[in-house]
């Protein structure tokens, strides 16, 4: 179960952290609707795309999916079963624990999610623009932010 964080309320936002909060959703808003249509472009919806990308860098069990996810173990599963269908995910033993199932890209899918991370030109070509100090700065503020 997710946990919720708390805030206190303090003083009220200023103009220049509201618009960046502003901007901050609308990367967000774009990037989401470029990966639907790439992932529409490959007859894969939204979440089945993004299970497929993680599953692209390493194997993992269900449970973990569901986690990174943020979703029901058992959505995990009716996702994995459509891509397994398709050839793109197979289930394996857990080398660990061969009571566990993990959940792999075959070669197609791996393949396949390289393609999809390819077609995603929208964070690409404006990152494109900005220097390679201004990435790196921007790269550092976005981790501090995620680590706050």
């Amino acid at each position: 179960m997710a946990t919720q964080k708390t805030t206190t309320p303090t003083t009220p936002t200023d103009p220049l952290t509201l618009e960046v909060v502003d901007l901050i959703g609308a990367v967000v808003a774009r990037y989401h609707e470029e990966y639907e249509e790439a992932a529409a472009g490959h007859a894969l919806t939204g979440a089945q795309a993004r299970l497929l990308s993680l599953l692209s860098l390493e194997p993992l069990p269900m449970r973990r999916l569901a986690q990174k996810l943020r979703c029901e173990p058992s959505n995990v599963t009716g996702i994995v079963d459509r891509l397994e269908a398709r050839g793109l995910v197979e289930r394996r033993p857990d080398p660990k624990d061969r009571r566990v199932k993990l959940a792999a890209a075959t070669e197609e899918g791996g393949r396949l999610a390289r393609g999809l991370r390819e077609s995603l030109d929208f964070a690409r070509e404006p990152l494109a623009g900005l220097s390679r100090e201004e990435r790196l700065a921007l790269r550092g503020l976005l981790r501090r932010m995620l680590d706050a």
